[in-house]
């Protein structure tokens, strides 16, 4: 791993990427210049150095110009050893003396761009364009307007229908118009988000551009960001606005939102399926995964591209190095979250391991709070469970508890023990509850789920037929199961009425989830209910699901959840949580026998959360449940009964999803020989498999993927598998099936080596822990990434073994005393927590 000195190379590169000239030539004149204007040449940028260790004091001023020559902005350079931010008062005074408005400051490692009318230093990975430099200096947004402008609880309807109040229907008031309001789709806004709003401009009158919305799932998140939304665009704060989601089926739940709320007066597109023309959009919505991949944000977006940023479940969509994408565009940023930070008010930090899974998300939650100005705990705006509860606009829940004695067990710190026959003889194995339906499997055990939740679930309160119902399974091999075994119960239960739609699947890997989920929101999944002719409701009765349906669904009839599986992210059990508290009143207008219309309503009151896997108590230790269920007791092989227990029937032990895992197999004399022809054969099979081409253009990576590894890999003649193409390629380090086809599709230009991906890695970690100037930037790089790459390092670090660095040929003891405290301490929890080291190893 090198570790020279070459800033002027690295700087000079950048002012050459970002469209500055040194020379004249045909695409324009020298924009790059000296002190007093001296235009530079060749023998002087040779003269300089490498490092700029021929210049005086290591560093070296430049003006950029812009198209009539006038200075926009300077440019302070120094040598690897200098912190860029120690001569930032230098290069502002030199600045103001020329009239330019903007600096940039660095040493080939680190740069940051600083507006000296307003804030500090910023993180950037790459320097501004002339066209972006001018951007930012024509934008001049108005505080006050933004500050001042009355929202009130018409905000959207007077977007969604401005003459409403003209209408005949509207009968003055909104408690008197509710038909009407209801036919026409009109939101107007509750009082709390009204108040969330009047927080934000508060925020902003006090010269805040960061805010964060903590605001319980169901009391409206996305109407408030549309409310937001329209402030910026309103007042011309905002050009256009980027709404952050971290999953698919959020992407279009966000657009059918804000074009129901915003249309006409302001478009939004879906970037994927806007990606030649996004720019005529006021409002972009993506994924944030679709922007890491590859690091599309840095490549397809300017850091002006849009001037206000919402991310939705912020500390999921933002959390680690994702947060660099937020980092990287300018402007104003929002954060929404359903997740309080002091949910974990019972996890000490003290008591739990590094990687528990509460503690990473407390750390996540610290960080997000911190991302968004609120290091003191404090939100901008906070509307909880509790009080939309007291306001009578959610329900809280019921929770039962409902543990075997299996589940109780692997929920100990012993974990559950089984005697397993070997050849060798019998071996105790130890299961815990991360390994229920991945490695240990009890047929028993689910079935005593499904009998458990259909002798207490919730009846629809006007058929009486179990209550709509989302279980959430542990994989999709679970919930395929479950789905068999509760239709076969349904069937013995419920003669006739299902035909086997009692329980349907709906994951990732069944056809058209997505509109499942909609269609039983929409009340027509499998059709209509067969218990009562003109109800409004499904025959499915439960969607079996594992991760598709916990964030950001809405199914206000919702009346029982069920975690069949242990959670370990209180993300994700806010999230599920959330799917139940929102209110509903079902109802049945029918015919009576004088032929008049009556009509029978039931509001929703509670709903129902079983708790198989103790979840509740997990994140809050000694939780109160509700109920305590006695579960059926299973029949020993005897006849007796077991007391409560549960007999294990069978256990599965599963291999590891070959997909995740990237075994090494080692390529003989004749493969080196061919390896050129390998990929190109490779390639060929590839481009003509028309199942391969489809998904492709669908995005369904699952899909490719899969049929590589079950329909390509491994078979006759070739035997081609990623170790061989990897190095047919001349890859320095692991490849995924997806890279793979990326490249051979066109989708990526090239292979990135290995440096490369350690340079864009670090860029994402400065850009959230920017050093303090008395820190050492080629130590703290170097050790960065010696921890990525050296699994010995990484193991010295954590064992604290540090006299091994004595003679360790990576990373020697005064290289890492260089390494500021702090960093030391910070690298390696954000490493682990954060970058997938499986892509480094070669």
């Amino acid at each position: 791993m090198k570790n020279e000195a070459h800033a002027r190379i690295k700087i000079n590169q950048l002012l050459i990427d970002a469209g500055w000239r040194f020379f004249d030539h045909e695409g324009g004149k020298a924009n790059i210049l000296l002190e007093n204007h001296v235009k530079i040449t060749k023998q002087e940028i040779d003269a300089w150095g490498n490092d700029f260790e021929k210049t005086k004091n290591g560093s070296l001023d430049f003006l950029l110009v812009d198209s009539d020559s006038k200075p926009i902005c300077v440019l302070e350079a120094k040598k690897e050893s200098l912190h860029p931010l120690v001569a930032k008062e230098q290069a502002r005074k030199y600045a103001k003396t020329v009239g330019a408005r903007y600096v940039i400051l660095s040493n080939g490692i680190v740069h940051y761009l600083w507006d000296t009318t307003k804030g500090n230093p910023k993180p950037i990975f790459k320097f501004p364009s002339p066209e972006e430099i001018g951007a930012i200096k024509n934008w001049n947004p108005d505080r006050g307007s933004l500050a001042n402008e009355e929202a009130t609880v018409e905000y959207i309807v007077k977007v969604q229908m401005p003459d409403y109040a003209e209408r005949p229907e509207w009968n003055g008031s909104i408690e008197a118009s509710k038909d009407f309001i209801w036919s026409n789709g009109l939101r107007f806004l509750r009082h709390y988000q009204l108040k969330a709003i009047q927080a934000l401009q508060g925020a902003v009158a006090k010269g805040k551009d960061r805010f964060l919305f903590e605001m319980a799932t169901g009391t409206g998140k996305t109407l408030t960001s549309a409310a937001v939304i329209r402030l910026f665009l309103r007042t011309q704060n905002a050009r256009r606005v980027l709404f952050l989601v971290d999953r698919l089926e959020l992407e279009d739940q966000a657009w059918k939102a804000f074009t129901e709320y915003l249309k006409p007066d302001y478009t939004t597109f879906i970037f994927k399926e806007h990606k030649s023309d996004w720019r005529k959009a006021d409002i972009l919505v993506t994924t944030i995964q679709s922007l890491m991949h590859n690091d599309k944000y840095r490549y397809d977006f300017s850091p002006t591209d849009f001037d206000l940023l919402i991310s939705d479940e912020a500390h999921r969509s933002i959390s680690g190095n994702a947060r660099a994408v937020f980092e990287y565009f300018h402007g104003y940023k929002l954060g929404l979250t359903a997740t309080p930070k002091d949910y974990l008010k019972g996890v000490d930090p003290k008591k739990v391991k590094e990687n528990d899974p509460r503690e990473i998300e407390r750390r996540m939650l610290r960080d997000t709070y911190s991302t968004f100005g609120c290091e003191e705990g404090d939100p901008t705006f906070r509307y909880s469970l509790i009080d939309g509860v007291k306001d009578e606009y959610l329900i809280n829940p019921k929770v039962l508890d409902a543990r075997t004695e299996i589940t109780t067990q692997l929920l100990s710190d012993e974990g559950y023990a089984v005697v397993v026959p070997t050849e060798e003889g019998d071996e105790t194995e130890t299961f815990v509850s991360r390994d229920f339906e991945k490695k240990f499997f009890s047929e028993k055990t689910n079935s005593i789920f499904c009998q458990t939740f259909l002798e207490n679930a919730l009846r629809d309160p006007i058929t009486n037929e179990i209550g709509k119902t989302i279980i959430f399974a542990v994989s999709q091999n679970h919930a395929r199961k479950l789905t068999e075994m509760l239709n076969e119960f349904a069937e013995q239960i419920f003669p006739g009425k299902y035909n086997s739609d009692f329980a349907v699947q709906v994951t990732s890997q069944v056809g058209d989830a997505q509109q499942m989920t909609i269609n039983f929101t929409n009340n027509n999944l499998s059709g209509k209910t067969t218990w009562l002719e003109g109800y409004k409701s499904c025959k499915t009765r439960i969607c079996i699901t594992v991760g598709m349906m916990t964030t950001g669904y809405d199914c206000p009839d919702l009346l029982n959840i069920c975690m069949m599986r242990p959670i370990f992210s209180p993300a994700d059990f806010v999230q599920i949580k959330g799917r139940g508290t929102r209110k509903n009143t079902f109802e049945y207008k029918f015919k009576n026998e004088l032929n008049e219309e009556e009509i029978i309503r039931h509001d929703k009151e509670i709903f129902k959360l079983f708790d198989f896997f103790a979840n509740c108590e997990y994140f809050e230790e000694k939780f109160d449940y509700d109920e305590r269920l006695k579960l059926p007791q299973p029949r020993k092989r005897n006849g007796e009964g077991s007391g409560g227990g549960v007999d294990i029937d069978k256990f599965t032990t599963y291999q590891p999803d070959p997909l995740l895992s990237l075994v090494e197999e080692p390529i003989g004399s004749e493969g080196m020989r061919i390896d050129r022809e390998l990929f190109k054969k490779f390639e060929d099979r590839i481009i003509m498999d028309d199942i391969i081409k489809k998904n492709v253009e669908l995005g369904d990576w699952e899909q490719v993927a899969s049929h590589i590894q079950y329909e390509i890999f491994d078979k006759p003649h070739e035997y081609f598998n990623l170790e061989k193409i990897r190095k047919a390629a001349k890859i320095d380090r692991k490849v995924s099936i997806r890279e793979v086809v990326e490249k051979i599709f066109g989708i990526i230009p090239k292979f990135k080596s290995k440096d490369e991906l350690l340079e864009e890695e670090f860029d994402k970690f400065i850009s959230i822990y920017p050093p303090e100037e008395d820190v050492n930037l080629r130590a703290l790089k170097y050790f960065f990434k010696a921890y990525i790459v050296d699994q010995d390092v990484r193991k010295i670090i954590e064992t604290k073994d540090f006299h091994a660095l004595q003679t360790h040929p990576t990373l020697t003891i005064s290289q890492f005393k260089a390494v500021a405290n702090k960093y030391r301490e910070v690298i390696p929890v954000y490493i682990k927590d954060y970058i997938n080291l499986e892509r480094f190893a070669a």
